[in-house]
């Protein structure tokens, strides 16, 4: 059922405070095809709101997680970048934690494997639980262990009960997208051996204001985490964080270390130490991130404007969530961009949500040569734009949106 919330997710506290209104959008991964452009489509509130008692940064617009995730158009394997990044992780975690063939590693929200198939391929017992049917289909045909469910408390009390205990259980870019966060987070402390280490990578709040990364909000992304934030949650189930990475991904990213042992490291004090100074923890870090988003559209609307009136064409890399939330909270469709490409086939063949614009392979650059291509995807900026390298060579261009409008 879709529901406005009326607590913070975390503690329950009730004076949330606004931060960012962007009205009414359609779900970010609702891609349309072509039967479905005359239709009208659904639309919800998304609007930002902040928790002064536990600093969580939150959506108040819940919609149901069966129509969000069932069926799910992203699959982590087409981005080199984030199998590179979890073929290296697995393989620092597997010499680190000793693991062998009598260990298990457990993911929720495990995707098309693009993780687990690193350990898989070390001999290391894997579980995936992946609630999209379509996307666990495809980790059960390369042979990844992966149960089609959501993870909460009460499937990792059934689990528990069958004796599956972790070593290790990873949980990268979910956690913003579960509802009952508590329920997760007590699942986690039951699957996890008293010597097991949870695996936490969350976009992180902080770069996400510093850099205007406003598109990283969507109905999806329930919450946006400080190490602040996360600190409090843990404890509240005797959880605690051993250690904290700052990642480059994904416009910036954390990464999370939790034990059952209460022994931070230095980098954990020194992030908290760090956010603190910021004043990542008050309304007032985040009072301007309203002006910023807004100016950050008026840039981008005038860019796009003085091309056009130049006579250039213009496309889209990226039929992604972000590009999503730009789109149509900037109102930008058709009337400046003539199409998206994207290098998901899963995608291909399709339209974008509320701009209906059509989603073609990245082949589509060269072949109609627009003169300039919007990045909604800059979060993988550095891959694409080499991948791209031949487009650019014969005078392509692109514009990056964030964290202001520029062209490469």
């Amino acid at each position: 059922m879709n529901h406005t919330l009326q607590c913070c997710r975390i503690c329950g506290n009730h004076d949330l405070q606004p931060v960012l209104h962007f009205g009414q959008t359609p779900l970010a991964n609702a891609l349309l095809c072509e039967s479905q452009l005359d239709q009208p489509q659904p639309r919800y509130d998304l609007n930002l709101v902040f928790c002064p008692n536990c600093s969580l940064v939150q959506i108040d617009m819940t919609v149901s997680p069966e129509k969000l995730f069932s069926e799910y158009p992203y699959f982590s394997s087409f981005s080199d970048t984030m199998v590179c990044h979890a073929r290296d992780l697995a393989h620092q975690i597997i010499k680190q934690k000793k693991l062998n063939a009598d260990s298990l590693v457990i993911e929720p929200a495990s995707n098309d494997g693009y993780l687990l198939q690193h350990y898989q391929q070390a001999g290391i017992n894997v579980l995936g639980i992946e609630p999209a049917a379509n996307v666990a289909k495809v980790a059960n045909e390369k042979n990844i262990n992966t149960m089609i469910a959501f993870f909460s408390f009460d499937f990792a009390t059934h689990l528990a009960n069958q004796g599956k205990q972790a070593d290790v259980i990873h949980a990268h870019n979910v956690l913003a997208h579960v509802a009952d966060i508590n329920g997760f987070v007590q699942g986690i402390a039951t699957l996890l051996k008293d010597d097991g280490t949870f695996i936490l990578e969350v976009p992180y709040v902080r770069d996400m204001v510093d850099h205007v990364e406003f598109d990283t909000i969507y109905h999806e992304h329930l919450c946006y985490f400080s190490v602040t934030s996360l600190d409090h949650l843990f404890r509240q189930h005797n959880l605690f964080i051993e250690s904290v990475q700052h990642l480059p991904l994904h416009g910036g990213t954390i990464q999370v270390h939790v034990t059952t042992v209460n022994k931070p490291d230095h980098s954990v004090r020194q992030m908290l130490d760090q956010e603190k100074q910021a004043g990542i923890d008050t309304f007032g870090y985040y009072s301007q991130f309203a002006s910023q988003v807004q100016k950050l559209k008026e840039d981008l609307l005038k860019m796009l404007s003085q091309f056009k009136s130049q006579g250039a064409d213009i496309a889209a890399y990226g039929a992604s969530a972000k590009g999503s939330t730009l789109l149509n909270y900037a109102k930008i469709g058709g009337q400046f961009l003539d199409f998206v490409v994207d290098r998901s086939t899963h995608k291909q063949g399709l339209y974008t949500p509320g701009t209906h614009l059509p989603i073609l392979p990245p082949e589509a650059l060269m072949q109609q040569k627009p003169d300039y291509v919007l990045l909604l995807t800059w979060n993988f900026a550095k891959e694409i734009l080499s991948q791209q390298q031949d487009y650019r060579d014969q005078g392509g261009k692109f514009i990056i949106p964030v964290p202001s409008p520029h062209v490469v």
